[in-house]
């Protein structure tokens, strides 16, 4: 974790107002930076959400809350804190691609443990550790994109997890090491166009 992201956890957690904290202070009352805004559909709950949840290296703690309970584990309702790392990567990507209102539709966020167990013994790509459990990983696509192009510019990121979905139609993302599967149909594909 470097400083940028610990101190904007910090900030967005801590109740205290920025005063008794000096050496925040300047931060804290004059965020610097555009606000990030991120736009999504859940497919599975049909939930629309497009908020800000950072300003600068502040993370919008409201806005966190409402994620959190958008990425939640659709299945149970059970809500669990989302690695805002996970939003940064969203964010970057988004920018990457050019594309300011883009609006990623979620397949799969959080996953308890219970329902991840349930998945495992339906479907062989479901990881009996899977990151999906900690908050750490989202399932998504975009729309307006193909989740060949969507999967090519995540590994140009070179941030976290990358899976390439191609028959279910949609890539992984995560905040663990950095590593990649699916990525031989994307080659594949790649040689077929040329």
């Amino acid at each position: 974790m470097n400083r940028r992201y610990f101190l904007g956890s910090i900030l967005s957690v801590v109740a205290t107002p920025a005063a008794a904290f000096p050496f925040f202070t300047s931060r804290a009352s004059a965020p610097l930076g555009r606000p990030r805004i991120l736009s999504f559909r859940h497919l599975h709950t049909d939930e629309v959400v497009t908020l800000t949840y950072r300003i600068g290296d502040i993370y919008q703690q409201a806005a966190l809350q409402r994620l959190n309970h958008l990425f939640r584990d659709y299945r149970t309702g059970e809500v669990r804190t989302i690695d805002p790392r996970l939003f940064d990567l969203l964010y970057d990507l988004k920018v990457s691609l050019g594309d300011p209102d883009a609006r990623f539709e979620i397949i799969s966020a959080y996953r308890s443990p219970e329902t991840n167990a349930r998945l495992r013994k339906t479907s062989s790509g479901v990881a009996k550790n899977s990151l999906h459990i900690r908050g750490q990983a989202v399932d998504v696509r975009l729309s307006d994109l193909s989740t060949r192009l969507l999967c090519e510019a995540a590994l140009e990121l070179g941030r976290g997890g990358v899976g390439y979905y191609r028959r279910s139609d949609f890539v992984h993302l995560d905040t663990g090491e950095v590593r990649a599967w699916g990525i031989q149909a994307l080659a594949k594909r790649a040689e077929a166009d040329v």
